[in-house]
This record gives structure tokens, sequence and C-alpha cells, in this order.
């Protein structure tokens, strides 16, 4: 899968989510999607590679990095609870999005439950 198409998806993903929005707090090369201020997904360019940049629970993390040669940890974030993905060949439609949710409902649990956005998953 291309990187383009990555963003594409991650995007696509974010948008259908509850109380997401999208915003260049870093500049226009670094779009960020936030949920209740918080970040969940940050896509940007990397040595003319587009890449997106999730949270993900540690042992989850892991398990991707050992699975996907384009999974790495998370460029520029906490190592233990960020992974950056690459472009690569053995990358899914269906996992892109699953990790776009993944990463929102992990940074859900930590807003107050009166903040929380209704999530149906």
């Amino acid at each position: 899968m291309q990187g383009a198409d990555i963003q594409r998806i991650a995007i696509e993903a974010a948008e259908r989510l509850p109380a997401a929005e999208s915003s260049y707090p870093f500049g226009p090369a670094h779009q960020v999607y936030k949920v209740c201020g918080k970040v969940f997904l940050l896509l940007t360019v990397l040595r003319g590679v587009p890449i997106i940049t999730l949270k993900c629970q540690p042992q989850q993390a892991e398990l991707h990095r050992a699975i996907y040669p384009s999974i790495t940890a998370g460029y520029h974030m906490n190592k233990q609870h960020w992974i950056t993905v690459y472009p690569g060949e053995a990358l899914s439609e269906g996992l892109i999005q699953q990790l776009v949710d993944d990463s929102y409902q992990q940074v859900v649990k930590g807003i107050p439950a009166s903040r929380r956005p209704a999530w149906v998953g």
C-alpha cells in the first residue's frame, strides 16, 4: 500500500469518529486529528514518504512491529505508546482503519467520562 493511500484511508476513518477534529498545529505539512483536544492521529511526509502516526497499546505496538516491517515505533513520539506506519506491501485498508479506531479508543479512555464523546465501535 502506498503512503498516499494510507493517509487517505486514515483520514476517512478519522472523519467518521465522534468529535474528531482536524487541525494543523505544527504547520501546513502536519495534519493532526484530535478528540476533546487530545491527539490520536498525525499525518505528515517524512523524507518524501507519506506516513501516519497513531497511539497504540504497548503490547499491540510490539505485535504490529513484529508482523509488519512498515510499522515502527512512533516517529518523534513516545516509542512505547505510539507507532508510525510507512508504505508497505503487507498493509491493508482494514488494518489502517482498525489502527485509527484503536488509537481513538485509547485516547478517549483517558478523557473524563463526563467529556467523552459517544463511541459505537
